[in-house]
């Protein structure tokens, strides 16, 4: 009887004993969660008071960089806590910089992104999804879902779209007045390639040529009722080999008869102060609406916009196409604050006063409202351009597939040759067909 209750002591000493331990452990689990969610409370403070760095890539001519870095200051000054180190190229060298940094995993915090190559650095998990951003960070109470759908590709919105533009139409009024043509909203492309060789007889180019090929060839697709890309990136969307044909051979009959600069020509520019729109001695060309201000202040001419050829046709092949977006690098540290800048970028009042639409037609509501009664004459010719496109396009689709811009040097390439006579264009078509279906098809 003894030993049982001894044993029974012990059985109840030893309970007692871890209900104690249990006890004092559970105690100190809650005292250290509580310290460290004083500490995780410190770490919140202190990171609002945390030195930033920020890299801000982009493309563009000097009047975009001389804006853009006034903004970046606006930005600092109310965030005194951030600087943001400006790396800006042309749109060539701009790629040329960024590929081996995508390479290396050392890209810009911010990259001024375009719709020829969101697809491939998001394929490469090289720029984030902005997705738990938006309406975070970045607030979208003005902005369209239509428009913030722009930037999606590969399940996520990779790219954040900062303004709107569409393919246009820039001319000199005085000289189509003086050569008798009229560039009404219903014309055709008979009635352009006529009005370029018009121009040409006359002793100005009239809007033909290969520069920038992609667009102006991707437009003409669509006013047939066709794109360049197909929906899901496998390859081209068009089957009809004759349309390639038809088009370039257009363009060589008219650069031959000087409706339109030569490659060699255009690559002695040193910019777009040397085109012969802003010298006097063209007629016009197809260029994006907001390029046109810019284009504008080149000259003492009066420049005017109107739609490119077969806008108003039942395929409508205009679109609204996001100018450019904002992607924010994988390897960015400091994800929110980049997330901050591009809030600032598209809704604030005063940071969009010295933008000015340059980069697009802006995509809040507010913000158009606020400078539809600021903006130069011709920025306000851009703003009823965009509305009529408004009411006479078609849906843009989806980017341009990863591997498009690959595929784009090598449109451009065939087109320089079939200028100057080293392939024809039936040669160029099949070649061009077979390298675009190898790019998109490794990809």
């Amino acid at each position: 009887m003894k030993k049982f209750l001894l044993l029974l002591v012990t059985i109840s000493m030893i309970f007692w004993l871890a209900a104690c331990s249990s006890s004092e452990g559970s105690n100190e689990q809650d005292n250290q969660t509580s310290n460290n969610e004083e500490d995780s409370n410190n770490q919140a403070e202190e990171s609002e008071d945390e030195e930033i760095t920020l890299r801000f890539a982009w493309w563009g001519e000097q009047n975009r960089a001389n804006y853009t870095l006034e903004v970046i200051e606006l930005f600092e000054e109310q965030n005194p806590n951030v600087t943001i180190e400006a790396e800006y190229a042309s749109w060539d060298d701009y790629w040329r910089k960024l590929a081996p940094q995508a390479a290396a995993g050392e890209l810009p915090d911010i990259i001024q992104m375009d719709l020829s190559y969101i697809s491939e650095y998001s394929a490469n998990n090289q720029i984030t999804d902005l997705t738990p951003f938006i309406g975070e960070e970045i607030n979208v109470d003005n902005i369209a879902d239509s428009v913030i759908s722009g930037g999606e590709v590969n399940g996520g919105i990779h790219g954040f779209n900062v303004g709107t533009t569409a393919s246009s139409f820039f001319y000199n009024p005085a000289i189509a007045e003086e050569i008798g043509v009229e560039l009404s909203e219903d014309w055709t492309w008979d009635d352009f390639e006529e009005i370029a060789k018009t121009a040409a007889e006359e002793g100005y180019e009239g809007g033909a040529g290969v520069s920038e090929t992609q667009v102006s060839f991707d437009y003409y697709l669509r006013t047939k009722g066709q794109k360049l890309f197909a929906e899901d990136g496998s390859g081209l969307a068009y089957d009809d080999d004759q349309l390639f044909v038809d088009y370039f051979t257009m363009q060589k009959e008219l650069v031959d008869l000087g409706a339109g600069p030569t490659p060699d020509e255009v690559a002695q520019q040193t910019g777009p102060e040397d085109s012969s729109l802003v010298k006097g001695e063209g007629l016009g060309g197809i260029g994006w609406a907001t390029q046109f201000p810019g284009t504008q202040e080149l000259t003492d001419l009066d420049l005017s916009l109107t739609n490119p050829p077969a806008a108003s046709e039942d395929t409508k092949g205009l679109y609204l196409k996001p100018s450019m977006l904002f992607s924010i690098a994988e390897n960015s540290n400091h994800k929110e604050m980049a997330a901050k800048f591009i809030d600032f970028f598209v809704n604030d009042v005063e940071a969009n006063k010295l933008i000015m639409a340059d980069r697009g037609i802006p995509v809040s509501s507010v913000i158009k409202e606020e400078l539809s009664n600021e903006v130069p004459d011709a920025q306000a010719q851009v703003f009823d351009y965009i509305s009529w496109v408004e009411e006479n396009s078609s849906p843009m689709g989806g980017p341009d597939p990863s591997g498009a811009g690959e595929v784009i040097s090598a449109l451009q390439r065939l087109a320089e040759q079939i200028i100057y006579g080293e392939v024809t264009p039936d040669e160029a078509a099949e070649d061009f067909r077979v390298q675009a279906e190898s790019i998109l098809g490794s990809n």
